[in-house]
């Protein structure tokens, strides 16, 4: 055959790098696309401009029990909760806008068969049509799809929970422990003060058992243990029936030790604490029966409440630890309810003795002296020296507000020092100002701390050397109650004291022992009987008056102390009748108002020139 036969038809091909090649290719990573988005194993959806599910696959038809094309059309943010939080409603909007690049949020969802779901979710633009916006801001333009993913965290955020429960739990009662507690308190002070549904108020009692060491120590750990968990099971009981009929009952907390804690959010005034304490002090004074022993125990409840306003986690719980001490010091098994006035003076007497040792040293301390008067001359013989503190935040103090402090800390020891040294040299000052005249001793109060903390003997001999003042003129007053029964170190002192020639006498006798035979044994010279006894001296001379016993009781101890060899002074004479009836018992010296308040030293210096 000399013709040409006709091959296959040639099939066409599209040549690489063209038009039609790279549609072709779009169109079967499309494909390929769709595939891996159905078979994912993430749920995913995908979100249009308006908020509604143009296609969700399967694994999120899945998650939500519901069939495969079931989710198309649903309203996406309702579907998994995005509209209960304002915030984050806001910021899905925002990436639907193109607005913001990205969400993420957590959310408990409610699952057709009854249980819950915890769920991540995630909102993002989708990436064929992620871009620039206008002014440069990251999106896909209004209107244009977005991704949401759903990641099932359940079994996450349940070990997250049993972790915290851990983490927020005492494991020997139970009960919530500090962390929660503070956490729960932080927040409630915040609802308190931004939540107008609230009444704005909180309230606490803190509990502490009373004597609980000695059942550790006595009994062992494992009982203890066992009566703290049943303490926490009767707390709790308390609580639940102080909550009943409210939204919330009181949270128990264990903060420690023996330490729990009774928070009462929204609470409705002090009545509520106070009852809450009361049930909560009965329900406790009933008998604990652990393994075959019986133990008893008792309470002590400080209890709080106050507007929330204003009120801050460190200073509600200041007050409460506050009251809880004054409950422990009026007596324990008791609630106390915090005062202010009470909390002010305590925090005044803390300020005071934080200041105590370096006001000495500031030199913010200054004497007054009260004139020592003969009943029968009415002469000024000597002066007591009475300590004042110039502090510069409460103004003049008198020692009845400090003396006690410098007694409880030592710093009595230094003061006492200073006091001595400055009465001594304004003694030794009056002599050599009216050498004429018979000089006047002075008379300066000593604590028994000093006696026990210091060398009070060589402090005397040292300060009288220095001062060249005649150890005659010192006169030292202790009180009864540190002279009574001394022995020992201090009884040592007041004999060499007494032996330097320094005078020895028991202020506010009457008060305490008043042995007058033990006085006999002790180095003392004078007597100071206490005020309260002439104060019974109120009547007139020659006015009727049946009841005469503190006139006669202080004859009696006027006679006793003359034949001791004991010089007696009255204190807090106000009136010329009481210095006339104190004249013709047979007392010798009188101290009050009658003659002097106390005054500086110069007002002294001017009754001495007057007297010269």
């Amino acid at each position: 055959m000399n013709g040409t036969s006709e091959g296959p038809i040639p099939t066409t091909v599209t040549a690489p790098g063209t038009r039609a090649d790279v549609t072709e290719r779009r169109r079967t990573a499309s494909a390929d696309h769709r595939a891996a988005f159905a078979v994912a194993p993430l749920p995913l959806a995908v979100v249009d401009g308006e908020g509604l599910v143009l296609s969700a696959n399967d694994a999120l038809a899945a998650l939500f029990g519901a069939a495969p094309g079931a989710l198309t059309g649903s309203v996406a943010a309702e579907l998994i909760d995005l509209t209960s939080d304002a915030r984050t409603w806001h910021a899905y909007r925002e990436v639907l806008r193109g607005r913001q690049a990205r969400l993420r949020c957590t959310r408990r969802l409610k699952h057709p068969d009854g249980h819950s779901l915890w769920v991540q979710i995630t909102v993002s633009p989708m990436p064929e049509a992620a871009g620039r916006g206008a002014g440069g801001a990251v999106g896909h333009g209004a209107g244009g799809a977005a991704l949401l993913a759903a990641a099932d965290i359940s079994a996450r955020h349940e070990l997250q929970a049993r972790l915290r429960h851990v983490q927020m739990h005492d494991p020997v009662t139970r009960l919530p422990n500090r962390n929660l507690f503070f956490e729960r308190l932080a927040s409630a002070l915040e609802a308190g003060t931004y939540d107008d549904t609230s009444t704005g108020r909180i309230g606490l009692c803190y509990l502490d058992l009373d004597g609980f060491k000695a059942v550790n120590d006595t009994l062992g750990h494992r009982v203890g243990d066992r009566l703290l968990a049943a303490v926490g099971e009767r707390l709790t009981r308390c609580a639940d029936r102080a909550g009943y009929g409210r939204a919330a009952a009181p949270l128990v907390a264990r903060l420690g030790g023996d330490e729990f804690a009774l928070l009462v959010e929204d609470s409705t005034g002090t009545d509520q604490l106070v009852d809450l304490a009361d049930t909560t002090l009965a329900a406790l004074q009933e008998p604990f029966d652990l393994a075959g022993q019986r133990l008893s125990v008792s309470a002590s409840i400080g209890v709080v409440e106050r507007r929330a306003a204003g009120t801050t986690t460190t200073g509600l719980m200041q007050a409460a630890d506050t009251t809880l001490y004054w409950a422990k010091a009026d007596g324990k098994a008791r609630w106390t309810l915090f005062d202010p006035e009470r909390n002010a003076h305590r925090m005044t007497r803390q300020a005071l003795a934080s200041s105590l040792r370096p006001a000495v040293e500031r030199d913010e301390f200054v004497l007054d002296y009260q004139p020592l008067v003969g009943l029968d001359d009415e002469g000024v013989h000597g002066v007591e020296a009475l300590v004042r503190w110039r502090h510069p935040q409460f103004g003049l103090l008198t020692p009845n507000r400090f003396i006690g402090l410098a007694e409880e800390d030592g710093s009595i020891v230094q003061l006492g020092r200073w006091v001595l040294r400055r009465a001594c040299r304004q003694a030794r000052a009056w002599q050599l100002e009216h050498p004429a005249r018979e000089p006047v001793f002075v008379s300066v109060n000593v604590a028994v701390r000093q006696v026990w903390d210091s060398d009070l003997v060589a402090d005397v001999a040292e300060i009288l050397a220095e001062t060249g003042l005649p150890a005659r003129l010192l006169q030292l007053e202790l009180t009864e109650s540190a002279v009574m029964g001394s022995a020992g170190r201090p009884l040592q002192a007041l004999q060499a004291l007494s032996d330097m020639g320094v005078r020895i006498a028991i202020d506010d006798f009457g008060t305490g022992y008043s042995n007058l035979a033990y006085l006999s044994r002790l180095p003392v010279s004078v007597l100071k009987l206490d005020g309260s006894f002439v104060r019974g001296f109120q009547y007139e001379e020659g006015e009727a008056h049946t009841d005469r016993a503190d006139e006669v009781i202080v004859e009696a101890m006027v006679q006793l102390a003359h034949r001791l060899g004991l010089t007696v002074v009255a204190e807090c004479v106000e009136t010329a009748s009481q210095a006339a009836r104190l004249r013709k018992i047979g007392c010798d010296t009188g101290q009050g108002w009658l003659y002097s308040r106390p005054v500086p030293a110069d007002r002294i210096s001017v009754l001495l020139r007057g007297a010269s």
